[in-house]
């Protein structure tokens, strides 16, 4: 297994790392709506944050190696389905015609009061 930390990988006491590659496989962990530059959510609404969640899944992705073309799977966490249609509508802009597969995840609270967390597994050429 390979770990895959970005230039802007935070240290918050979580006990894991954005990424890990094995057997060409990529698994990011849970990106959420936190601007790396500044430490803060994106001021907007749930748009902003879904913008800003894929952007820091981009860059993990970038890291590994690999594109949002790659990507095979997401799992999206929003606090409420009522979301939906703004984060379906981002995620649509994001991904152009590449459609990988998947789920929605209604939730409580996010950490920090972000309104988007996104985490993705995606292929990834050889180790």
């Amino acid at each position: 297994m390979e770990t895959v930390e970005t230039k802007f990988s935070v240290r918050d006491g979580g006990h894991y790392v954005p990424g890990v590659k094995h057997n060409q496989v990529l698994y990011i962990s849970g990106q959420l709506s936190i601007d790396p530059e500044t430490g803060k959510v994106p001021e907007g609404g749930v748009k902003a944050e879904a913008r800003q969640a894929l952007a820091n899944l981009d860059l993990v992705l970038q890291e590994a190696g690999a594109s949002r073309e790659d990507v095979l799977h997401c799992r999206v966490y929003i606090p409420d389905v009522a979301y939906w249609p703004d984060l379906n509508q981002v995620y649509a802009e994001f991904f152009g015609s590449h459609r990988p597969a998947r789920v929605v995840v209604p939730t409580n609270r996010l950490y920090n009061g972000c309104l988007v967390e996104v985490e993705a597994i995606a292929a990834c050429g050889k180790e």
